[in-house]
């Protein structure tokens, strides 16, 4: 059997990544769920002396980067892995 999930014309990532563009574009529900990053690291920025500024703002940005890349690779593993899961399923049922 072929394994949908490894491929070389990946649509499904295509199909993601397309998604990603759509974020620009909030509606309500979305806007409750938002995570105002900028706005929660400039509060933290303000409450602390200046010395430290340099040294917490780079472990934000790090925090920042790590949790994107944890949003990506759950988000891609299931999304990839369900719809992986439901082709064969579906292929199984017609062979």
């Amino acid at each position: 059997m072929n394994s949908f999930r490894y491929v070389k014309d990946d649509i499904l990532k295509d199909w993601i990544e397309f998604r990603e563009d759509c974020l620009f574009s909030l509606d309500e529900e979305d806007k409750k769920h938002y995570i105002e990053f900028e706005e929660i690291e400039k509060k933290i920025l303000d409450s602390i002396p200046t010395q430290n500024r340099k040294f917490v703002q780079k472990q934000l940005e790090q925090l920042d980067k790590n949790f994107c890349d944890y949003s990506f690779y759950w988000n891609e593993k299931y999304y990839r892995n369900g719809f992986c899961d439901s082709v064969e399923l579906i292929i199984g049922c017609l062979n």
